[in-house]
């Protein structure tokens, strides 16, 4: 999801709250397992299938990179249980690629390693709280720009160097699964030929002006740690199109890939007949996880049929976002978790 405008001009800083962890590594692992692909679905370390239903969390993408915090909002323990308090069994954490490296010029204080051990920390929380946890590549940026915004694809200056890290930091805890690119789209937003050969392979791309990483340079990446998350790939158009995508599938050694997916009333692929051809065919080969969906025209119509569709093929979703930014998209009113009309929806569903 692009940040709303609003959330640019937060001049509140929330820095990281307490129980951090001593390692900065994430967290022991709290009954229920770990995350593995077997097939179609995600399945725990029973063999359990696990549905992955909750919530993104905005703000560590954005408030470092623009010097005033690390999150936005509350991430205390008091702030995790509200989630849980949903029934939520899942929760989407956006990260910022210069503000994790260090580099870029982000102010120390919410750089670096202050960063890193700010994320662990909630992690741990979430983990604590029976809660699986997706990092996501959201904001980043080539060569010295500051990563204040979505980029079109990852840049191979820094991308594959952010994996690396994050993979390193939290191989052996499988509960944290890797959403290796928020949002691609290149070729100008395209669902073209030529933006499936940049989503996969990277290099010299149309219409941009850096070397973009691709998906298999990030899989890579991610695998030469030792690391053996579950990797999510979102597809072209924003995450919307999966046209291509099993066509494009990079190989990864351990086959623990599933698809990401982000539909909104407002994106492409709004149809059941678009749903029906175009990831149908993806959730039949492997588990397709809507990594963002949501509405903003003050209803439920459009996400309730989406999740129904979802629920049909046993498929994971999560509802953008877990923040108080007073707009539409907001499922809360509050960080004590009280929902707005539209949150309710996700929380009934949840089982809230």
């Amino acid at each position: 999801m692009r940040t709303s405008p609003l959330v640019l001009l937060v001049a509140v800083a929330v820095a990281a709250c307490s129980d951090r962890t001593s390692t900065g590594t994430g967290s022991p692992t709290p009954a229920g397992g770990t995350l593995h692909v077997q097939g179609t679905a995600l399945v725990d370390s029973a063999g359990r299938v696990v549905r992955l239903r909750g919530v993104d969390r905005s703000g560590a993408e954005y408030a470092c990179a623009q010097g005033w915090g690390i999150f936005d909002g509350p991430v205390d323990s008091a702030s995790v249980q509200a989630i849980a308090s949903w029934h939520a069994d899942a929760v989407r954490v956006p990260l910022n690629e210069d503000c994790w490296l260090g580099i870029n010029g982000v102010p120390a204080a919410y750089a670096g390693a202050n960063y890193r051990q700010a994320i662990a920390d909630f992690v741990g929380r979430l983990e604590r709280a029976g809660l699986y946890v997706i990092l996501d590549l959201h904001w980043s940026a080539a060569d010295t720009a500051r990563a204040l915004g979505q980029a079109p694809m990852p840049d191979r200056d820094h991308s594959p160097d952010f994996w690396r890290s994050v993979a390193a930091a939290f191989k052996g805890d499988d509960r944290v699964l890797f959403d290796l690119f928020n949002e691609p789209y290149p070729d100008d937003n395209a669902d073209t030929p030529e933006a499936w050969r940049c989503w996969r392979d990277g290099g010299t791309c149309s219409g941009m002006s850096y070397q973009a990483a691709g998906m298999q340079e990030l899989v890579d990446a991610v695998r030469s740690s030792g690391a053996t998350n579950v990797l999510l790939l979102g597809g072209v158009q924003y995450a919307s199109s999966l046209t291509h995508w099993l066509a494009n599938l990079p190989t990864d050694p351990l086959n623990n890939l599933a698809a990401s997916w982000h539909i909104y009333n407002f994106s492409w692929c709004t149809t059941q007949a678009c749903w029906d051809s175009t990831a149908a065919p993806v959730a039949r080969q492997v588990p397709l996880v809507l990594g963002e969906l949501g509405e903003d025209d003050h209803g439920s119509a459009f996400v309730n049929a989406l999740m129904d569709w979802m629920d049909a093929r046993q498929g994971s979703y999560l509802a953008w976002e877990w923040d108080v930014w007073g707009q539409a998209l907001d499922l809360i009113s509050s960080y004590d978790g009280t929902p707005t009309p539209y949150g309710q929806t996700f929380k009934t569903r949840f089982g809230g």
